[in-house]
């Protein structure tokens, strides 16, 4: 009988989106001695990056483990055609995040200020809910807030980060995008004040528009206490922490409908949920999950981590024109130098090809020479052997000699003697059924 396969109706619009090859993947790493707080921050950072990153490290020969240097990640990243990679590590002053483009750069590096885990923002929140896996087999959506545009009074590294969040993340797609997809909404905001970034990560919440909080959970199924109440409709209409005879009016219920006016909209199709039809108004929300970081940019440079290029921006260190200028040209030679002995190994390595080449086809003429004197020698051989025969000599089979016939009796008797002399064999009785 064949196995009846389940079908999950809940999943429905939230599909993993098949791999492309313009879709950004990361690793999410820890190198060094890092705590266990720091340690969680990276869990929590690899499920906003979901579904298009290692959760769990486990590819090929790439595997977390505390001897792993960041050069192993950086050597099998580009053989799993991975885009970004994320590293934390802990240093004297706070935690350090490093954002690496791979396999050019540039790379920033920014000091995590201060940090929140999704524990942390689920124990704060009053009506936190517990994220499923259905919430991460779609990309987040992008919102990047407050980034000055490029002119001639903005600095020059804001433009870079904003690009190097937006490059973090699928590019958003208003033509293919299904509206069910969009679970989740990462907020990369720019401080001016304190020039700092801050990151937050947020649930798309879809409820019903127009009716109170307890109206709400009638309509969502939720389980309702009515153990202190005579009716449904003392639940319904009583205000909150009023006695039994307050109940809202029209105005309060309006003020405790689920969001205003620019809260609401029309559902342009269907979306997950009870009840959540296309044209239907509803009220959107955002509830923040975490993780929650405020982010200061340190240092932006060229290059990756091992390969450090020029450096582009450094929040403590300012240098002049001629000293920038004067780095440049010791990175233009770093890079013509390593070049230079790049292309002499490929040499070395093309001339012991060919001179190992060179050596097998040699020694292939030599075995075959070998060969050839070898057969040289047998057919010498043979010719000896037939010289040494006389065609016209006859040979008689009926003839033999005296001393043959001596020989002959010699062998006979003692064959005899030492068969006299050899005791009989023994019966070997046998048994069997009669």
């Amino acid at each position: 009988m064949a196995r009846r396969r389940k079908t999950r109706t809940h999943n429905k619009g939230a599909q993993p989106v098949a791999p492309s090859d313009n879709i950004p993947k990361s690793f999410v790493i820890k190198h060094g001695q890092v705590g266990s707080s720091l340690t969680q921050l990276v869990r929590d950072v690899r499920k906003v990056m979901e579904p298009n990153t290692a959760s769990r490290l486990r590819v090929s020969q790439v595997k977390e483990r505390s001897r792993n240097k960041l050069k192993d990640y950086l050597v099998m990243a580009p053989a799993l055609k991975v885009s970004h990679l994320l590293a934390f590590t802990l240093t004297e002053v706070a935690p350090s995040l490093r954002i690496v483009r791979l396999s050019d750069g540039p790379t920033l590096s920014f000091r995590v200020e201060r940090y929140s885990l999704i524990k942390d923002i689920k124990a704060s929140s009053r009506h936190a809910k517990n994220m499923g896996a259905v919430e991460y087999l779609s990309s987040p959506l992008l919102v990047l807030a407050s980034f000055p545009q490029p002119g001639p009074g903005t600095p020059p590294h804001p433009p870079l980060v904003m690009k190097a969040f937006q490059t973090l993340f699928p590019p958003l797609s208003p033509r293919t995008i299904t509206l069910s997809s969009a679970r989740r909404v990462v907020l990369v905001s720019y401080n001016a004040d304190r020039g700092t970034v801050d990151w937050r990560h947020y649930r798309i919440a879809v409820k019903p528009y127009g009716v109170s909080r307890r109206v709400r959970k009638v309509l969502d199924g939720a389980a309702l206490d009515l153990g202190s109440e005579k009716d449904i409709a003392d639940f319904v209409l009583r205000r909150r922490g009023a006695t039994s005879d307050g109940y809202e009016s029209a105005m309060s219920d309006a003020s405790s409908a689920g969001g205003d006016d620019g809260d609401a909209v029309d559902l342009a199709d269907d979306y997950v949920g009870r009840n959540n039809k296309k044209g239907q108004k509803r009220a959107i929300r955002l509830d923040e999950i975490g993780p929650r970081m405020e982010l200061r940019l340190v240092k932006i440079t060229e290059g990756i981590p091992g390969k450090p290029g020029a450096v582009i921006y450094h929040e403590f260190v300012k240098k002049s024109k001629a000293q920038t200028a004067k780095q440049k040209a010791e990175h233009a030679e770093k890079e013509r130098l390593r070049k230079q002995r790049r292309d002499e190994q490929e040499r070395n390595i093309a001339r012991k090809k060919a001179a190992l080449r060179n050596g097998k086809a040699a020694a292939e003429i030599d075995e075959g020479d070998v060969d050839e004197s070898e057969g040289n020698d047998d057919t010498e051989d043979e010719e000896d052997d037939n010289d040494g025969w006389d065609e016209d000599e006859e040979i008689s089979e009926g003839e033999v000699s005296g001393d043959e016939i001596a020989e002959g009796v010699d062998s006979d008797g003692g064959s005899e003697s030492e068969s006299e002399e050899r005791p009989p064999a023994k019966r070997v009785k046998m048994k069997g059924r009669r």
